[in-house]
């Protein structure tokens, strides 16, 4: 399938992109990490939970096993086919900054570092989405980047599927902005994806949720990486 890549994404390997240019085959094979965890000790339990950039469903399906009514939200068919039919599960094919399911929910999820796109008009789209679909007693878990996750290059991990996940590089190219390009090798095949990623201080990441309505209740780990935030009054 032919997909029009966005400027500053794109990536290489076998099987279908995102715009963004992630792999489905990539994420279909990724485990997942602590994030059920994380979320599970922040809210009540059988919430329902909008997630926004589902991907391939790593962390809708433990969300859903746990009893937690999920609602996925991808732009890419190929991502949310592999979460089509999971019980407990709905599904919505839209862009985040888009999105408008005239609905509310005890929580917005916004994970895998979405907050910090280059496009600043993109984050406070995505950032207004959490905010006109979370209910006024419900809260968004957004994960935010490391301190050092752009100066600490070239880094890699392995991961429990039997990849290796590295991060090659981190470019700037112009107002604030770095390209970002992250390698996935595993025994049978190669991808990388480069992407655009734009730091951002807790000042500055809790300012552009003020702008949306939004106000930060507390960072839940340790490296502030998840926060959860809550409608403004």
């Amino acid at each position: 399938m032919s997909v029009r890549m966005r400027k500053g994404y794109g990536g290489t390997g076998p099987g279908e992109r995102t715009p963004d240019g992630c792999s489905v085959e990539v994420y279909k094979r990724m485990p997942v990490g602590d994030e059920p965890d994380v979320v599970a000790a922040a809210v009540p339990p059988g919430a329902s939970i909008l997630e926004l950039g589902s991907g391939a469903g790593r962390v809708t399906r433990p969300l859903a096993e746990r009893g937690f009514a999920v609602t996925a939200v991808d732009e890419s068919p190929g991502m949310l086919e592999q979460i089509e039919g999971v019980e407990g599960v709905r599904t919505l094919r839209s862009p985040i900054e888009e999105l408008d399911t005239g609905e509310t929910y005890d929580v917005v999820m916004l994970a895998s570092f979405l907050v910090h796109t280059g496009d600043p008009q993109v984050r406070q789209g995505m950032l207004r989405a959490c905010r006109r679909h979370v209910k006024d007693g419900g809260c968004v878990l957004v994960q935010r980047e490391g301190l050092d996750w752009h100066t600490d290059v070239p880094r890699e991990r392995r991961d429990s599927a039997g990849g290796t996940v590295r991060i090659k590089s981190a470019t700037p190219v112009g107002d604030g902005v770095d390209a970002m390009l992250c390698e996935y090798v595993y025994p049978d095949a190669t991808w990388t994806q480069t992407f655009l990623s734009r730091p951002l201080s807790r000042e500055e990441f809790e300012g552009h949720l003020g702008d949306a309505g939004l106000v930060v209740d507390r960072y839940l780990t340790d490296d502030g990486t998840w926060v959860r935030v809550l409608p403004a009054l």
